[in-house]
């Protein structure tokens, strides 16, 4: 069988999200041995960058343009005319080809846009909007990355639930382990300016996120040093790290620091409490993960969210809200809280500071959940189902 694959989403620099999903993905159809029976076929917008996975005798790319609606018609165009043409075509992201000769798949993330439309700048939300509707009812097969995903889009697209597979997410077991340096975590505290304990949030800087809500419960904690201690029982200034580029929308955040004063005037110089990284190599993101002393991801909606994974995987305790996904993913191994009430949000840091040794443990468990060789196997089955 010859499978093509849509990787633009893969094939980018900063990979966060869905370019994460799809990167890692195809690295584990790549490395599994039942996918090596069939022939795959990569269409790119550019050439593959070097960490995309090699090209062998079974695994091609096929780079074209023009760039410009490449999707609506360069995409299609190569499909209808290709010699020999693929006999599936997947999408791991919201986009399938406009139009298409062959039977389809896409991976849907999330159906957020759809409860919280202002979050989005016009042109993104009309695109989200438009064409994920247009994926989901024209291709063949639908794989959602979390069963609360799931459940929106049969809400909202009516889709049967026989066209729907759901695939979890994994992490990188390499990299994210429960025993990783105290002295590269120092550095990477070092090269970011963390001087003291901290409390980290690490994805795009976008309305979704709730980061105000989360600056605003830290102000709160702020204001009774004495119940912010460390994990080590002893009472200690905290930091709140802000980790992640910047996605769009995001300039009431910065405003929101100043609003709350959220400095240490104790200290010269000036020291503020929040730290923001900007975006974070991925040979640093276990380091800072694995240094904090809560990782808190207080969204409006997500669709999964591996960067929980990844904390849990580390030994860290996590924060989550009750809404989407996330409740799904972290089980009892998670604080959950309300995204819509600061006050909560800083209950939840509080009670993970104060129970951090059985949350790590809960969580190293819970990870065992979650495995990129199964979601690739999943994926491979749906593909060749489809021709069956």
């Amino acid at each position: 069988m010859i499978i093509g694959v849509d990787g633009n989403e893969a094939n980018v620099e900063r990979r966060v999200g869905s370019n994460q999903y799809a990167f890692e993905l195809l690295h584990a159809l790549y490395n599994l041995p039942e996918a090596k029976k069939h022939e795959w076929m990569i269409y790119l917008r550019d050439t593959p960058l070097p960490d995309m996975p090699k090209e062998i005798s079974w695994w091609k790319y096929k780079v074209f343009g023009p760039k410009r609606l490449w999707t609506q018609f360069a995409l299609p165009l190569s499909l209808f005319f290709a010699e020999p043409r693929p006999e599936v075509f997947f999408t791991p992201g919201h986009y399938r080809p406009r139009w298409s000769p062959i039977p389809t798949v896409v991976s849907i993330m999330d159906l957020g846009y759809l409860r919280y439309p202002d979050q989005f700048t016009r042109r993104d939300l009309y695109q989200l909007t438009s064409w994920t509707a247009h994926s989901i009812k024209k291709s063949d097969h639908v794989i959602a990355i979390s069963e609360s995903t799931k459940r929106d889009i049969i809400r909202y697209y009516k889709i049967p639930r026989s066209k729907i597979t759901v695939t979890y997410p994994g992490y990188d077991k390499n990299k994210f382990k429960n025993q990783i340096s105290k002295i590269k975590i120092r550095e990477v505290k070092k090269k970011y300016n963390i001087k003291d304990d901290y409390i980290l949030f690490l994805s795009t800087l976008k309305p979704s996120k709730n980061i105000e809500g989360l600056l605003t419960a830290f102000s709160l904690i702020t204001n009774h040093p004495a119940e912010g201690e460390a994990r080590h029982g002893r009472q200690s200034l905290i930091t709140l790290v802000i980790a992640g580029k910047k996605g769009w929308l995001y300039e009431s955040i910065f405003k929101k620091v100043k609003e709350l004063d959220l400095e240490d005037k104790r200290s010269l110089p000036l020291r503020d409490k929040v730290v923001f990284t900007d975006f974070i190599p991925d040979d640093d993101v276990p380091l800072l993960m694995a240094g904090a002393l809560v990782f808190v991801l207080p969204s409006f909606w997500e669709g999964f969210g591996i960067p929980v994974v990844e904390a849990m995987a580390v030994g860290t305790p996590v924060v989550v809200s009750t809404v989407g996904s996330l409740p799904e993913v972290v089980g009892d191994a998670g604080i959950l809280v309300n995204p819509d009430d600061p006050g909560d949000i800083a209950r939840g840091i509080k009670e993970a500071l104060k129970n951090y040794d059985a949350l790590s443990k809960k969580g190293l468990e819970r990870t065992k959940l979650f495995d990129w060789q199964k979601a690739a196997q999943q994926t491979l089955e749906v593909l060749e189902r489809i021709l069956k």
